[in-house]
């Protein structure tokens, strides 16, 4: 059986006449949970939105779950945390998660609730997302990751603005994700985060895609 869940092969990105990634190469197997290290702009971002389908590469090709992706064809069975995801900002926490859930229609209100819940925050809340702050905003990113229970996540930055408490909470999740047999990539600033996390870790840098770790069994 192929559990080969993300494959990139020679894929570059350009925009205009700038070249953001250089014929990468990336295979992930089921359940690695992987970190993405770079500086600003290396493209880790993009690296995302490409696995997704919400960005084209100019060349390569890009499989996930043995699907092709690209021109009109998402990635499926897929959680999404980017750092500038957009909200309802007039609505609450809790009508955002249930409009972006209401697209699959996979889970009902009491699932949702209690995705929030698993993330410190309030389903009953009033508030509208407007008002949240930094922290909040970022749980209810990972609450929107997670919730569907899907087999692949991408996790841009997920610990940013987050509480020691809760960093400890979403560290947990995510381990008992990846024993579950869940496929995890994982961005983040904070090399500790990384290193008590990652088995694999995935540098950008130029244009290029290297490994700089692997093998340390969690």
């Amino acid at each position: 059986m192929n559990n080969t869940v993300i494959e990139i092969k020679n894929v570059t990105k350009k925009f205009y006449k700038t070249t953001v990634l250089s014929n990468i190469n990336l295979s992930v197997k089921k359940g690695e949970l992987i970190g993405i290290v770079g500086q600003n702009g290396s493209g880790k971002s993009v690296l995302y939105k490409l696995i997704c389908g919400l960005m084209l590469p100019t060349e390569g090709q890009i499989r996930v779950n043995n699907k092709n992706i690209g021109n009109g064809s998402f990635a499926e069975d897929i959680g999404i945390m980017l750092d500038n995801t957009g909200f309802l900002e007039n609505e609450t926490g809790f009508h955002n998660l249930k409009y972006i859930a209401s697209i699959q229609n996979i889970i009902d209100c009491t699932q949702i609730k209690e995705y929030m819940e698993l993330v410190g925050l309030n389903s009953e809340e009033k508030k509208p997302v407007k008002k949240y702050s930094l922290g909040m905003k970022q749980r209810l990113r990972f609450a929107m990751a997670i919730m569907e229970d899907p087999g692949l996540l991408l996790l841009d930055e997920p610990f940013n603005a987050i509480d020691k408490e809760m960093n400890k909470a979403m560290k947990a999740i995510l381990m008992d994700y990846k024993k579950m047999g869940k496929t995890i990539l994982i961005t983040s600033h904070n090399q500790e985060d990384i290193d008590i996390l990652c088995s694999r870790v995935i540098k950008l840098e130029a244009g290029g895609l290297y490994e700089i770790m692997a093998g340390i069994t969690l």
